[in-house]
């Protein structure tokens, strides 16, 4: 039964395949049932969307296109949810909500409804979803500030304070994943995700992040373009967007098209408490079995993220850091991004996602190896594989942190340390 109750209910809007304008696809409403004390949002389609030749499944393990009430703790062969993965994929994450509990709660740390953070969250969020309170009218919840603009409010933000009207702004690029200070920033044509050092860092956070991007970018890899630029005393890793393309309307007026995305935990049906089952080899498994687009190419770069991970030390690649496109018929790999060395406290170091398909999960080059054949690679292309992005690592390192402003001491503090460490070499864990 769905509930009828006011500020439980919000209509999902989304952006068709090469489409630069939104349409209603449905909508989300509270159930009056919980799980794990979460309010579960059920979803029907309209049948406004239903009835059109270019509509789309959002997803269709989760949402299979047709007339019934979709209740996300009832589908076979998937963990049940609050609120299906593909639409909990456009939700703000930490960071986004902490902004929206000081907007609306005036406290960073207060849980507001899944809806509230729906509705109050900015348009121009990851993908190609929105949220709306009206079926029938779409008002983007959209504005735009500079860079300096943007790094006040969240300094004012990491501080548990309220944002005065004048830095609204920050509020609207709440849509973002991950828990660290950020932004979505325009410049000309350009979408952006500025991504700040934090007051609490003492290490070069950021730095570091795009010294890696540009690292696994010489290893072949296909990573989101960055630089890191300095302003208002602070590192900014600014990473492009790859979920947003210019094109021409019906009309022949230029506009942006939107890219449904997903991620990883979507896509392999896990819930967040369960995420610790996720595996590189599960991953490999789900390409190999999917609807995947260039099955033998996803492969070899789902492979070479892993060793470059493994290198660069990103042992924070959880399953919502891989991402897929989704066009309605097939998945592909989004550009890599949200490669983040990690600091590390011992000698050895795990990967927050298992390698092998047993869980397995040590920093070590030689489970990649171990587990190449579930990329339908052999040994010896494995071993040329990490040989390469090795070499790319090794051979780049200076020239990267030439571009990224990392100084002497710096990278003297990261250089084996949490980049190239010797227990990626280790013949046991």
């Amino acid at each position: 039964m769905i509930s009828e109750q006011p500020g439980t209910r919000a209509y999902v809007w989304v952006w068709l395949p090469g489409a630069t304008s939104p349409v209603v696809a449905g909508v989300l409403q509270a159930t009056g049932t919980a799980l794990a004390g979460e309010p579960v949002l059920a979803f029907r389609y309209a049948a406004s969307y239903r009835a059109r030749p270019d509509a789309i499944s959002l997803y269709p393990p989760e949402l299979p296109l047709g007339s019934e009430v979709l209740d996300p703790t009832r589908v076979a062969h998937r963990d049940p949810l609050a609120l299906a993965g593909c639409l909990r994929d456009a939700a703000p994450d930490a960071w986004g909500r902490r902004v929206i509990n000081l907007e609306v709660g005036h406290d960073p740390d207060v849980h507001l409804s899944e809806v509230t953070y729906l509705l109050r969250s900015g348009s121009d969020r990851i993908g190609a979803l929105d949220f709306q309170e009206s079926p029938t009218q779409y008002v983007p919840r959209e504005q735009r500030a500079s860079l300096d603009q943007l790094m006040e409010g969240a300094a004012l933000v990491e501080r548990g304070e309220h944002l005065p009207p004048a830095l609204a702004a920050v509020g609207h690029g709440t849509s973002i994943g991950g828990a660290r200070p950020k932004a979505l920033l325009h410049d000309g044509d350009r979408h952006l995700i500025a991504k700040f050092s934090s007051s609490t860092d003492d290490r070069p956070v950021v730095k570091a992040e795009g010294a890696a991007m540009l690292l696994a970018a010489r290893a072949g890899a296909d990573v989101a373009p960055v630089s890191v630029v300095h302003a208002g005393g602070k590192d900014v890793l600014l990473v492009e967007r790859f979920d947003r393309q210019a094109l021409a309307g019906p009309d022949g007026q230029a506009g942006i098209a939107r890219r449904q995305m997903l991620s990883m935990l979507t896509v392999l049906g896990l819930s967040e408490s369960s995420a610790r089952y996720g595996s590189y080899a599960l991953m490999a498994q789900q390409v190999r079995t999917g609807p995947w687009a260039d099955v033998p190419g996803t492969l070899r770069e789902l492979f070479t993220r892993l060793v470059i991970n493994v290198l660069v030390g990103n042992t924070d690649d959880h399953l919502r850091n891989h991402a897929a496109f989704w066009d309605g018929t097939r998945l592909s790999l989004t550009p890599a991004y949200d490669i983040a060395p990690q600091r590390r406290s011992t000698n050895t170091a795990t990967q927050a996602i298992g390698i092998t398909a047993d869980g397995r999960r040590a920093s070590q080059l030689r489970l990649c190896r171990e587990v190449a054949g579930e990329f339908l690679l052999t040994d010896a292309q494995a071993i040329d594989n990490i040989g390469r992005v090795r070499a790319a690592v090794v051979d780049g390192w200076d020239d990267v942190c030439d571009q990224v402003g990392l100084t002497r001491a710096e990278r003297a503090t990261l250089w084996g340390r949490e980049f190239a460490h010797p227990y990626v070499d280790y013949a046991e864990a």
